[in-house]
This record gives structure tokens, C-alpha cells and sequence, in this order.
């Protein structure tokens, strides 16, 4: 026979009421009478009935997310923090790593309460605009004129603050690695932020100094880089477009030993505490994650509840500095030791 919230109100010696605003969490109950109906709850094996609670309430506290991948790091460590911080709101995250449209005619069947679209480019925005969905949807990623609410970074500020510290520090023969290509806006954003920054400083932009990847990955990182040292001996510095890529990077240095910082400055876009990690400790730039997390939390919970809030949220990056920059030596040579 299964518990409900009238046996946990009998076994605490409080009304039914007081039972269900404790189990989610309300403000209106005192923390020793909460904490004394959750230990009941949890001894009781109380187990709570979704499907009854979505038809009082008219909520199914789960909120879907499109997700774009699990190899990255950095993705990965966001959907966790975001998770987290749903949970504390007794909401319950569902993943799909689907076909955008495809995962939200998922989401919309399940009766979630919102969704998060975590979009790389503007067909990811379109191809939810095809489909009709009954539910608010909440983008992050790509500022698209889209329909829908979105949240966004400045990515191009993020690499301009690098470049503004290594030219501080008097590097000039600066190397960028990472995706650039026209198919993800997201990316090329960071390129044309280190392309102006170069040009405010009055550097040149010097092509051997300017290394494409096919994508985001520890390996893309690593050909890139020995690409990168085989081409040019000049570079004394090098922005990273990806965290992952900075792994890469890392470890062609390693295997050629070059000395991080003191024959190569190195900044890592994604600000993230995973750089921690690593053998060097990496000055990065770009938004934290967990204020990332934060502002999409707040904000799908804000349309859950239908306040009115901001279509377009720009969020301002900012910088780390860390261990893995220096004054270049005299001879601005690439320096294996």
C-alpha cells in the first residue's frame, strides 16, 4: 500500500497542507517542521505522485533541454551546474541530444513545462520556429532575431580581453586557434573578436599565425597547435577558441617541450573551473559557467511562471588571469627548452 501525504500528516501531527507545501520546498513552513516532515517522508518511503501533483497544479516541474552534445567538457559542466540548480527548484531536467524539432514534439508530448535550446546556429533557431510548440521554449546561444526569449555571451568582447592582455604583457606576434568558419556564428564571433582587437592595436593579423579547426576537440586542439609551431617560430602567444582545444594545445607543447608560460602564453576562451584541472593554470576569459547557469535558471523559471522578461539577454564576459602568461622573451622566438 502506498504512503500519501495524509499518512505522513498523521505520523508528524500536522495538517495536510503544511505536508505538501513542506515536500516542495515553500518558504511558508518553518525549516525544523520541514525538516521534520522530510525525514518522516524519506522514512515512510514516501514517493510522490507526478501525475496527481501535474493535474492539481497544472505543472509537471520537468523542463526539457536540447542539447547539442556530451563530448565537450565545457557543455557538460553547464548542463550539470544548471541541473543542479533546477533540482534546488524540485524541477526534474530532460536531456535530448535529438534533432531540434524532433526533440521538441518529444518535450511537448511528455507535457514538460518549458524547454531549453541550446543552439549553435541559426538553422538550430528555425527549425524550432517550424514546429508549433505548446510549451515556452528559452534559447541560449545564439541571438537570432528569434521568436522565442534568448540568451547569449558576448564572445567577441571575451577574445578582445584576451588579446588586450597579451598586447598589456608586449606580445604582438599573436596566434589564434579555433573554429572560424561561417557555419557556427557562435565561433566566428570569437574570431572577429580577435581580428578587431588585433587591428585596435595595431597588429598585424599574420595568416600563418591564424590556425582553423574542424572543431572544438581535445585533438582539433593538438593538430592545430603542431600545425601551428610547425609553420611559425615567431608566435609567442596563442588565444584558444575552446577549452577543450586548450587541452590540445597543451599537450603539443608538452611534447615538444615548450614551456608554458615562459616560452608561450597561453588564454583558453570557456570560463570554467575544469582549467583547475590541468597541469598549468590557464588565464581564461568568457562568461562563468555558473553565471551562465544562474541567469538561465532564473530566466526559464521567470517564464514558467509568465513574468515578463528581457527577449534578448546579453551576458558580459570577463577575465581570469592565472599562470599561463608572460612578457615575451627579447628574441620573440617560439622557445623550446
Amino acid at each position: 500500500m502506498s504512503i500519501t501525504i495524509k499518512d505522513i500528516a498523521k505520523h508528524a501531527g500536522v495538517s495536510y497542507s503544511t505536508v505538501s507545501k513542506a515536500l516542495r520546498n515553500s518558504p511558508l513552513v518553518k525549516d525544523p517542521t520541514k525538516k521534520k516532515i522530510i525525514k518522516i517522508a524519506e522514512e515512510l518511503g514516501y514517493v510522490p505522485n507526478i501525475a496527481a501533483r501535474s493535474l492539481v497544479q497544472k505543472r509537471s516541474y520537468t523542463i526539457g533541454v536540447v542539447w547539442p552534445t556530451v563530448e565537450r567538457v565545457a557543455p557538460s559542466a553547464l548542463i550539470t551546474i544548471i541541473n543542479d540548480m533546477l533540482e534546488n527548484h524540485s524541477y526534474t531536467t530532460l536531456l535530448s541530444i535529438n534533432k531540434i524539432d524532433s526533440a521538441i514534439s518529444t518535450f511537448n508530448r511528455f507535457q514538460v513545462d518549458a524547454v531549453v535550446v541550446f543552439a549553435d546556429n541559426e538553422s538550430d533557431v528555425s527549425q524550432a520556429e517550424k514546429y508549433h510548440s505548446t510549451v515556452p521554449i528559452l534559447y541560449y546561444g545564439i541571438n537570432a532575431n528569434s521568436e522565442y526569449p534568448t540568451i547569449d555571451v558576448n564572445r567577441r568582447l571575451a577574445v578582445g580581453l584576451a588579446v588586450e592582455h597579451l598586447t598589456s604583457l608586449g606580445h604582438k606576434n599573436i596566434s589564434y586557434i579555433g573554429e572560424i568558419s561561417t557555419k557556427d556564428p557562435l565561433q566566428k564571433e570569437k574570431y572577429i573578436g580577435y581580428v578587431e582587437a588585433m587591428e585596435a592595436n595595431n597588429l598585424p593579423i599574420q595568416p600563418n599565425m591564424v590556425i582553423p579547426t574542424k572543431g572544438l576537440d581535445v585533438y582539433d586542439g593538438y593538430l592545430g597547435a603542431k600545425s601551428l609551431f610547425q609553420d611559425s617560430e615567431d608566435v609567442t602567444a596563442i588565444i584558444s577558441g575552446s577549452y577543450d582545444l586548450t587541452r590540445g594545445i597543451l599537450r603539443a607543447t608538452q611534447e615538444l617541450n615548450i614551456n608554458v608560460p615562459s616560452g608561450l602564453s597561453i588564454i583558453s576562451y570557456d570560463n570554467i573551473p575544469q582549467t583547475e584541472n590541468l597541469d598549468v593554470q590557464f588565464t581564461k576569459v568568457g562568461v562563468p559557467l555558473n553565471r551562465i547557469a544562474q541567469k538561465i535558471t532564473e530566466t526559464i523559471l521567470d517564464i514558467i511562471e509568465e513574468k515578463e522578461i528581457n527577449e534578448a539577454i546579453i551576458l558580459e564576459p570577463e577575465i581570469n588571469i592565472s599562470d599561463s602568461c608572460a612578457p615575451p622573451r627579447r628574441n620573440e622566438k617560439l622557445i623550446k627548452e
